[in-house]
């Protein structure tokens, strides 16, 4: 689905991302964890369009979208949440959820004018699907609640249902455990994997939260000093000594604390 070859990035001096090779198999909830400064949010920034990279190449299913604008990979499936969530805070969550298809024919004057008709049609077709969307992460006593009144983890549930709107072919979730309950977190991790289980999305995680990585995620893609470290299943990454020396720097002793 996804694979990154030999990505480089500089800002100035610093080499954030050191030659970084990857795939992201299709279908799979892959996870991206390392210690803070290991270029995780890098990385994504560069698959995302946030950034451009300095060299090497982004390809989706073969495609190369390297360097493509947000907008532009938006429009190819590649979605991206954030470790803050980016809420149209004085909308509903109805609203916010209707707002993510894009080239609606009602932002164009001349349907409005001509062919209200078609408008109204797309109007209803989009709300349904928001309501469904909805419905699928229950949060139906929140439809017509202001977005901005949402906790933190509700927020995260809403950005999820945002990539529930449009065909997505891969979502890249940064943090999506950060500053959020446990119970909360709970609904949010069902919702990722009946999201891949039943709908067959292809997720890429970046997490801190090693038991939402371990329930999530495999394979897990370790990163430490902007380059790739080490891949493999959950145990294999946690008790390899590598991994265990870039987290902690004490060694083999200390590995039950990862």
């Amino acid at each position: 689905m996804l694979e990154v070859k030999n990505i480089d990035k500089f800002f100035g001096g610093i080499h954030a991302v050191n030659n970084v090779s990857l795939k992201v198999e299709k279908g799979s909830i892959t996870g991206l964890i390392g210690p803070n400064g290991a270029g995780k949010t890098t990385l994504f920034n560069i698959i995302a369009g946030n950034i451009k990279s300095s060299s090497g190449k982004v390809e989706l299913s073969n495609e190369n979208i390297t360097n493509l604008e947000a907008h532009e990979l938006f429009s190819k499936g590649v979605l991206r949440t954030f470790q803050i969530a980016h809420e149209f805070s004085t909308l509903t969550v109805l609203e916010n959820l209707m707002m993510v298809p894009g080239s609606q024919y009602g932002e164009k004057i001349i349907y409005n004018w001509i062919n209200s008709n078609i408008v109204k049609k797309q109007e209803e077709e989009i709300r349904a699907k928001a309501i469904e969307v909805i419905k699928f992460l229950n949060l139906s006593h929140l439809t017509q609640e202001i977005a901005g009144n949402l906790s933190g983890g509700q927020k995260k549930l809403l950005e999820l249902g945002r990539t529930m709107m449009v065909d997505a072919k891969i979502v890249l979730l940064d943090e999506v455990g950060a500053g959020v309950n446990r119970t909360l977190l709970n609904d949010i991790s069902e919702a990722i994997i009946r999201l891949n289980k039943e709908k067959n999305y292809t997720f890429f995680v970046i997490e801190h939260d090693m038991e939402l990585i371990e329930k999530l995620c495999e394979p897990v893609i370790v990163m430490a000093e902007g380059s790739l470290l080490f891949q493999g299943n959950f145990n294999e990454v946690k008790s390899n000594n590598s991994v265990i020396e870039a987290y902690l720097g004490k060694g083999i002793k200390n590995k039950e604390k990862l």
